[in-house]
């Protein structure tokens, strides 16, 4: 049976009450603007949720787990048979996403989208795969377009469970050798540019396996030139099953007016597919952090990002987004509880 399409509605953000949201920020007892983003961070959130009184519900990271052809070729630093391992890792609560999340109170979910061999052995491991693993991207297709529809469809009924439960934020994290890869190819054909300025050496990998990995997507891209008609079609010949389903998650996020807080590289590139797709979605992305990874400042500048943190970061699995969740806080925290020069009786400095 064919996967029908999947199509999102998002509402583009009101501005209408900026000014009144603004002057709030700019009365409590600071100066102008010395709360520095966490002030754009306040206005982009009350913004958002339209209340006088903006708050964080039930935040939850969602962990996407896939397996990628291109890994055989070895461009990564470990082999695809990793993937499985590391996910039954976070079922166990044992990865740095587990610690940082518990630290930080975000509820974390993992989600098999096309691991190479499911976790059979875990329980809590959220079943949504496409496949065991894409094909390899510089051969064919990483999948069919109805694979696309079919992800798309999984993640928004994932999105809904959580939206129907009070969550309100929603960031997300992913797990997949060769990731990198798909997400540079993707950002590639989604901007218009060369491999070289888009390919970086993700978890750390020789000079050798850099030019073996620049090679094969340089090769991927004008293997499909012709097919790269849409942001759809450049998931499916280019993608990762975990980079579809985080795709279609943000969108359905965005659809239910909820916060989306984006991790990294592959994160972003998600983000630059679900913003080329509906570009309302825009409005609700916060940008977690600048990752290592090459790539990942370009796609940044381009969708006007200012990231909350720059440590360097090249891990993936949505580290970077839970280490900003005490920053989204504390941007909610003192646009409610912080007081004005009034309540103070402290003379405006404004």
């Amino acid at each position: 049976m064919c996967q029908s399409a999947v199509s999102f509605q998002i509402s583009p953000v009101g501005h209408g009450q900026d000014e009144l949201i603004q002057r709030h920020i700019d009365l409590k007892t600071k100066p102008l603007g010395a709360l520095g983003q966490l002030e754009a961070l306040a206005l982009q959130i009350a913004r958002v949720q339209g209340a006088a009184s903006p708050q964080i519900c039930h935040p939850t990271l969602l962990v996407f787990a896939g397996d990628h052809g291109i890994a055989a070729e070895g461009v990564s630093i470990a082999p695809s048979e990793v993937t499985g391992q590391m996910v039954a890792n976070f079922a166990r609560g044992g990865a740095a996403i587990n610690v940082f999340c518990r630290q930080v109170g975000f509820k974390l979910e993992v989600i098999d989208c096309g691991i190479l061999t499911p976790v059979e052995a875990v329980t809590g491991i959220i079943d949504q795969r496409l496949g065991a693993g894409t094909a390899a991207i510089h051969l064919a297709a990483a999948m069919p377009l109805a694979s696309v529809d079919k992800g798309f469809a999984m993640a928004r009924a994932l999105i809904e469970r959580h939206h129907q439960a009070g969550c309100n934020l929603v960031a997300f994290g992913e797990m997949g050798i060769g990731n990198t890869s798909a997400a540079a190819a993707v950002m590639a054909a989604s901007m218009g540019l060369g491999a070289a300025e888009c390919v970086g050496r993700g978890t750390g990998i020789s000079h050798e396996a850099y030019a073996r990995k620049l090679m094969l997507i340089e090769q991927a891209l004008q293997l499909h030139r012709a097919a790269l008609v849409n942001p759809k079609a450049i998931l499916a010949c280019l993608g990762g099953f975990e980079i579809v389903q985080m795709t279609g998650a943000m969108l359905a996020a965005a659809e239910r007016k909820m916060l989306v807080l984006v991790d990294g590289f592959i994160a972003t590139a998600a983000a630059l597919v679900a913003v080329n797709l509906a570009p309302n979605v825009r409005d609700y992305l916060i940008f977690a952090h600048q990752s290592e990874e090459q790539g990942h400042q370009r796609m940044l500048a381009h969708l006007q990002a200012k990231p909350l943190l720059s440590l360097g970061l090249r891990l993936g699995e949505g580290t970077g987004a839970a280490l900003a969740l005490p920053l989204v806080y504390a941007a909610v925290n003192f646009y409610n509880q912080m007081a004005s020069f009034s309540d103070a009786g402290i003379e405006a400095v404004v």
